[in-house]
């Protein structure tokens, strides 16, 4: 197809755009507390969004948190935080070209990994395992980026003050509502509004805007052709495999190379050429297939991988076990006195870590605090929780540390 051939195209969705003249825009900005502009505010709703993402910790800590290969001295690897910079490039790509809102993309974009766990999704399989043997529901990740931005991630204001991220209705909710593992062929906005605290299970419901559902593309876009080029340079694709993927990928028109770039390009101009309002955003059905066909040739050949079988092990040991060290220090009451006495002495990193953490979040009574306390340590349920929240937000170098800290004298 010709460049001009896809010009047409170009602000097709101008019109479903989540601006100020949109019908659901009050709704979409809307903060859980109100957080009034300061009178020389030059930033939009959802840029202000963008610029608390990026100075949070759960942000910063992306950069050493598993894509898909476990803790890798290869800086050549894709990270977490790589994969969010995709995902913002292919996202705030499609959106402005169609005419969406591109700065609120880019803003659920920043956050929708922000609940990831350590060791990518073979930790959000352990931590879930730990949550359901201690009556704690279920743990998966696009819930836990919410509870991340709503209650766990704290920022200083002007004033000193800790406070939540507060974001905005529109970018809580494509952060939830995000998962990228499922294959579908057409997806659109849900027209109503929920309380997101309804999403309980993975895809229950769609994004509420267009940008949203841009967002949940582009994460699958991001990431496969990504994955692929990071388990040639590690060697983790035969040479038949290799030969297989080139048959694949080779035998597309206008494909002269293997690689991710080539890749991104034909999803992206393909979405934006079959998509309009009336419709939904949509592949080709030749594109379709395409995307099923690599992303079950990476499921077979890189994610259920032999050589990552022996590490997923070792992830579990190290998960659970800084789980069960630190489930031990329940003392009602006195868990943050236990805590100090008893744990930091013996495991004084670790330790630390957790008791100056948690301590933010404890319920006091008679308290008054502009963030959530989430925990009375009246309950070993919130106890539990606590330390599942806790491990989700460390990146793989800090769990090693704390698990090394365990099992050395």
């Amino acid at each position: 197809m010709s460049r001009s051939d896809i010009q047409q195209h170009r602000g097709s969705f101008a019109s479903v755009a989540m601006q100020p003249e949109h019908p659901d825009w009050t709704r979409a900005i809307r903060r859980e507390t109100s957080s009034p502009l300061k009178t020389d505010e030059i930033r939009s709703e959802f840029g202000r969004d963008a610029d608390r993402i990026l100075h949070s910790l759960a942000y910063s800590r992306l950069k050493s948190k598993t894509q898909v290969f476990f803790h890798t001295n290869d800086d050549r690897i894709c990270t977490r935080i790589e994969h969010v910079n995709h995902v913002i490039s292919v996202s705030s790509t499609i959106a402005r070209f169609l005419g969406l809102n591109s700065e609120l993309t880019y803003a659920i974009a920043m956050g929708h990994d922000l609940g990831h766990a350590p060791f990518g999704h073979s930790g959000e399989v352990f931590l879930d395992e730990l949550c359901k043997k201690y009556g704690l529901g279920e743990f998966w990740h696009e819930k836990n980026s919410l509870r991340v931005v709503d209650s766990l991630e704290l920022l200083q204001d002007s004033q000193g003050s800790y406070k939540n991220l507060n974001l905005t209705y529109a970018v809580r909710d494509g952060i939830v509502a995000h998962c990228g593992e499922v294959n579908q062929s057409l997806l659109r906005p849900r027209e109503e509004t929920v309380d997101l605290e309804a999403f309980t299970k993975q895809n229950r419901f769609e994004p509420y805007t267009w940008e949203g559902c841009v967002m949940k593309i582009s994460d699958k876009i991001a990431y496969l052709g990504r994955d692929l080029e990071d388990a040639r340079r590690l060697g983790i694709l035969s040479d038949a495999e290799q030969k297989e993927l080139d048959l694949i990928l080779l035998g597309f028109p206008h494909v002269e190379a293997a690689n991710n770039t080539n890749f991104i390009h034909i999803f992206i101009t393909d979405l934006c050429r079959h998509s309009s309002p009336e419709k939904g955003l949509c592949f080709s059905e030749e594109v379709y297939q395409l995307m099923k066909t690599v992303m079950k040739f990476n499921y077979r050949h890189i994610y259920k991988h032999h050589r990552l079988k022996s590490y997923e092990a070792y992830a579990r040991l190290v998960i659970v076990s800084l789980y069960e060290a630190l489930a031990q220090s329940f003392g009602g009451t006195d868990t943050l006195t236990k805590l100090k006495k008893d744990f930091v002495p013996v495991y004084p990193k670790f330790g630390a870590a957790f008791l100056e953490w948690i301590s933010l979040l404890v319920k006091e009574t008679g308290t008054d605090t502009p963030y959530k306390r989430l925990y009375d340590l009246r309950e070993e349920r919130h106890y539990n929780r606590a330390i599942i929240d806790f491990l989700s937000l460390l990146t793989d170098r800090a769990v090693i540390e704390y698990f090394n800290e365990l099992t050395s004298f």
